[in-house]
């Protein structure tokens, strides 16, 4: 399981690539947004929540219903070993990504390797956010990621993505003593544990679920979002052994 979080597969900080070619829209996601991120201070943008996305015109058309549905009908296509995503050319799709990324949902997965959010829900490339860290956790860093694919990217629906078989919440629940900063993992995901008792399926439930809350609460921009209906946040699991997606 790794340790550090990140942002997708495409070469180089996926946040830096601007929806759109406006040199004003660059400067918010490199420098304003960005550095605040950087800064720790993602929970003080509460002023970035008038914030009006301008997603890209490809999906200009999906509603949050609609993102959803297209996310839980590439995780059904997976399953079925009927993969579309692979069969696209992968230089196209490396022109077509160079300048700008269109993805339609974000997507707050585990670290885990045995998650490839990409094809348990048959996206090609620039289709989804991904933001990875072991646990599935937010932090203000993570929420910061989160808040930029919303207000700058424009996606429609935001998934926390747990997994059976999960380390960190199996660490966390046996709260041994770790080498270096592992236990730093812990206290996030304590609440989740505290809930499910001794229960490991149910605790790894209960944390996908409470950091879902958590962003959708938490977040000023991400509340507005979801109330003006442009936003779905959604908590999920997925089967490591089967590669379902169950919506909790």
């Amino acid at each position: 399981m790794k340790l550090k979080d990140t942002t997708g597969h495409a070469a180089g900080c996926s946040c830096c690539a601007s929806p759109g070619g406006d040199e004003a829209d660059r400067g918010l996601g490199r420098r304003g947004f960005l550095c605040s991120a950087v800064a720790g201070t993602a929970f003080a943008l509460a002023g970035a929540a008038t914030l009006r996305p301008q997603p890209a015109a490809a999906q200009s058309t999906l509603t949050p219903d609609a993102a959803l549905k297209a996310l839980m009908d590439g995780n059904q296509r997976f399953m079925s070993g009927d993969l579309q995503s692979l069969n696209e050319d992968l230089s196209i799709l490396k022109a077509k990504t160079a300048e700008r990324q269109q993805p339609f949902a974000a997507v707050l997965s585990c670290a885990d390797s045995r998650v490839p959010v990409e094809y348990v829900f048959d996206q090609t490339i620039g289709r989804l956010f991904v933001v990875r860290v072991a646990g599935n956790i937010t932090t203000p860093e993570i929420t910061a990621s989160l808040e930029y694919g919303v207000a700058v990217l424009g996606v429609n629906v935001l998934m926390v993505l747990g997994h059976t078989n999960c380390g960190a919440v199996k660490a966390s629940m046996e709260a041994k003593e770790v080498p270096g900063q592992i236990s730093a993992l812990y206290a996030p995901i304590r609440p989740a544990v505290d809930a499910a008792g001794s229960n490991f399926e149910a605790a790894i439930d209960a944390n996908a679920k409470i950091h879902a809350t958590l962003l959708r609460e938490a977040s000023p921009l991400i509340a507005t979002a979801v109330k003006e209906g442009r936003l779905k946040v959604v908590a999920a699991r997925y089967d490591v052994a089967t590669g379902k997606v169950a919506l909790l």
